[in-house]
Order: structure tokens, then C-alpha cells, then sequence
């Protein structure tokens, strides 16, 4: 399955190309991108683009006036009585605090729901990311839980995630 260019009000989400996977470093080896997203691996990056072998994973990059700015991903959970959608994301410094993210956000949120029939869609930054928190909650997302020492950071500490979700019947569009 190809998504289709999804445009949003601040960006366009495409699909991404080989040849976005140096911008794409340079974007993860940001600081304020690291922080919350460890230091990017390469090959890794390359393998999700060119080389993907998990269907449910589908990685686009965003884009703004041409420029490749940053990554928005989802994850499908296609079981049935489980059917959901997870998205995580990151955008370069200079094109934060730009309301991009919510863009962004919204526009993959649309197609989910619309086109690919998710009923709910989760997200879940750390529970100090007060920016990312923001984003998703200007989307509609809600906290439902706190997952304990969730994730381990770039120093090497277990962090706290907040779970949030959104349910198809409450997201506006």
C-alpha cells in the first residue's frame, strides 16, 4: 500500500524517497529533535524508506513550500478487535511553533479516519514534552494513562509517556 500525498492547510505529507534520508539525519540531529527522538541511525532511516518489510509501519515526510522538514509516521494495529492507528512525528527546528505540527497531525488524522477506517488513533510523547502534548491536543487528542518509564533517552533514563488518543467520532476535521 502507497499513501497518497495528503495536503494540509501548512503542509503536504508524501511519501518518502532514498534521497531524503540525508535531510533527514541532519533534521533527527537537531537538538531539540534528538531529545526526544535519540540520534538518528542511517541505515535504519534508509531501511524504513526503501527496504520496509513491516506493511504496518509507513513513514512520509512533511513538507513546506518544497522543503522537506520533517517525518510524520503510523503504525497499524490491523487485527480485528484491535483495529487502530499510532502516529509519532518530528519537524526541524526552524519550523517549530509554527502550528506545522498540528497540521500535519490533522491532515494524517483525516486520512486514517476517512480513508483508512481507523476508529481510534493514539500518540504518545514523553509526559515532559509540553510542546508535542499541545500539538496533539489542539488535533483533539486526549491523556488516557501514563505508561511508566515508557521509553529510554538519549542520556540513558527511562522516561514516563502519556498515552492519548483520539476516537474517530470526536475528531473535527
Amino acid at each position: 500500500m502507497i499513501t497518497p500525498r495528503l495536503i494540509g492547510e501548512l503542509c503536504v505529507l508524501r511519501p518518502l524517497e532514498q534521497d531524503d534520508v540525508e535531510r533527514l539525519v541532519e533534521i533527527q540531529s537537531e537538538p531539540s529533535v534528538a531529545r526526544w527522538w535519540n540520534l538518528p541511525d542511517p541505515d535504519e532511516l534508509r531501511h524504513k524508506i526503501v527496504g520496509r518489510t513491516e506493511p504496518s509501519e509507513v513513514p512520509l515526510g512533511i513538507e513546506r513550500d518544497g522543503e522537506l522538514i520533517g517525518l510524520i509516521q503510523y503504525f497499524e494495529e490491523n487485527t480485528p478487535d484491535f483495529r487502530h492507528a499510532a502516529v509519532d512525528l518530528f519537524i526541524a527546528t526552524a519550523h517549530q511553533r509554527q502550528g506545522i505540527g498540528t497540521d500535519a497531525v490533522r491532515t494524517l488524522a483525516r486520512y486514517l479516519i476517512g480513508e483508512r477506517g481507523h476508529h481510534r488513533l493514539t500518540i504518545d510523547p514523553t509526559v515532559d514534552n509540553a510542546a508535542a502534548i499541545r500539538t496533539y491536543e489542539k488535533v483533539g487528542f486526549r491523556a488516557v494513562g501514563v505508561m511508566r518509564e515508557y521509553w529510554r533517552s538519549p542520556e540513558g533514563v527511562w522516561r514516563d509517556g502519556l498515552l492519548m488518543d483520539l476516537l474517530a467520532r470526536e475528531f473535527e476535521h
